[in-house]
């Protein structure tokens, strides 16, 4: 098929050039690492679920939803959506597979996920997502909160994604407080206080008002939603504010549980912020968001929270905690910040040269031999003159060339970034393992 004339790019849709595609990949091998040394294992799960249950996750989703259908296709094809992320089919997946499965049952899914939504920095129609949970049949022991962002401390450490701040909060704490202070319309309050990163809080305070809260209870909630603290000393703080409810009890015990494992195992990475309350309704207990200090205006890198009614068969309820990576979203503002880079745009590590065009076989089985001990190659494209087949190695980023013997001299290998041309079997040689694979590097690091 052939394609003549401009091509207009179509937004929301990133594509990546192989530079760019390498971070990626790297970047996922070590999501998928680090989510499998943490015991979680691989499911996948189908791209569409019935519109209703899509759209019955919270008041924004049906606009959000992209909707599927066959050209000439009739009413049946139009109740199926594209899913916006991984917890409504993973909750589905649950309830078919429940017979199967063993339980706490602990899942990772890496899948494109898509959100119809306006495309801007940072914001994709069509992107990448990383997800862990842990569910569980009837009881989730509260342990399991704690871990979540252990996981993606590791992750972002391994990753050059240089400083980030993993943000938690329970939302048992607004919940019970807002009880507390006789707001009774709880889900309506934290939908408006989620907004403060957004308008500020003059707005959020005259939202608050309009919802029916008067100016002392609108004050109370912006105070609790101001409290941030590195370790402990939340407690005292939203104590100091005044209000009791059982509710608040339980949410502070359980806040503080996840801090002090944070402080034990991951120090310096987790912040009790009591602003934070994640917009999607079936979050009931610690919710996550991640940022990058320097970087606050593009919100949230990986979110997440504990749902105790997501997944329910009527008779058994299945409650969970889990928490996603944007893909996408990081590598918005890694490549186009230029924050990271790779060391190369191809994965070989050795260009084969040709004397001339009758010795392609000679030069394959020198490739073959090296790729079977690990070492990626190609062999070079034509038998041009030795110096054009070298600056087609650099061009590429491949930084060994190797030269097939011509007769009983034997092979010889040159690194070109120093010159260097050693002796070398393609049955032993390898090169440094920095060379082995490209790099990702954060520039300036």
């Amino acid at each position: 098929m052939s394609t003549t004339g401009k091509i207009a790019p179509i937004s929301g849709f990133p594509e990546y050039l192989p530079d760019e595609r390498i971070v990626e990949q790297r970047f996922l091998d070590v999501i998928r690492e680090t989510f499998e040394l943490h015991g979680f294992s691989s499911i996948e799960t189908r791209s569409i679920e019935p519109i209703e249950r899509l759209s019955a996750q919270g008041e924004d989703t049906d606009k959000e939803i992209y909707a599927v259908s066959r050209l000439g296709g009739g009413d049946e094809d139009a109740r199926w959506g594209l899913h916006f992320d991984m917890t409504v089919p993973f909750a589905r997946y649950v309830l078919e597979n429940s017979g199967k499965l063993s339980f706490p049952f602990r899942r990772y899914q890496i899948q494109k996920a898509w959100r119809g939504e306006r495309p801007q920095e940072g914001r994709y129609r069509e992107f990448t997502q990383a997800d862990i949970d842990v569910v569980d049949v009837g009881q989730l022991s509260p342990h399991f909160e704690a871990e979540m962002p252990l996981v993606i401390a590791d992750v972002f450490r391994r990753f050059p994604v240089g400083d980030f701040v993993i943000q938690v909060n329970n939302r048992k704490i607004p919940g019970g407080f807002y009880q507390g202070i006789g707001l009774t319309d709880v889900t309506a309050t934290l939908r408006i206080v989620d907004k403060l990163d957004k308008i500020g809080p003059d707005k959020v305070r005259a939202l608050l008002l309009e919802s029916g809260a008067t100016d002392e209870q609108a004050s109370l909630c912006l105070q609790l939603a101001a409290i941030r603290t590195e370790d402990l000393g939340f407690v005292d703080q939203v104590r100091a504010l005044g209000v009791e409810h059982p509710v608040l009890d339980e949410g502070l015990a359980a806040l503080a549980d996840v801090i002090r494992t944070g402080i034990r195992n991951a120090p310096g990475t987790l912040v009790a912020d009591l602003r934070i309350a994640r917009g999607l309704d079936y979050y009931t207990g610690t919710v996550y968001e991640t940022q990058f200090p320097g970087y606050e205006s593009w919100g949230s890198f990986c979110s997440g929270g504990r749902y105790d009614a997501l997944a329910s068969d009527g008779r058994t309820t299945y409650p969970g905690v889990g928490i996603s990576i944007g893909v996408t979203r990081i590598l918005g503002l890694l490549l186009g910040k230029g924050l990271v880079a790779a060391s190369r745009s191809t994965p070989a590590a050795v260009l084969v040269t040709l004397r001339d065009d009758a010795a392609r076989d000679e030069a394959v089985t020198v490739a073959t031999a090296l790729r079977r001990r690990g070492i990626a190659c190609e062999v070079a494209p034509s038998a041009a003159k030795f110096g054009k087949q070298i600056r087609y190695a650099d061009r590429r980023g491949i930084p060994f060339v190797w030269f097939p013997s011509a007769g009983e001299s034997g092979d010889e290998v040159k690194d070109i970034r120093t010159g260097e041309q050693v002796p070398a079997d393609a049955q032993t040689w390898s090169p440094p393992a920095a060379d082995l694979a490209p790099a990702v590097t954060r520039v300036g690091s």
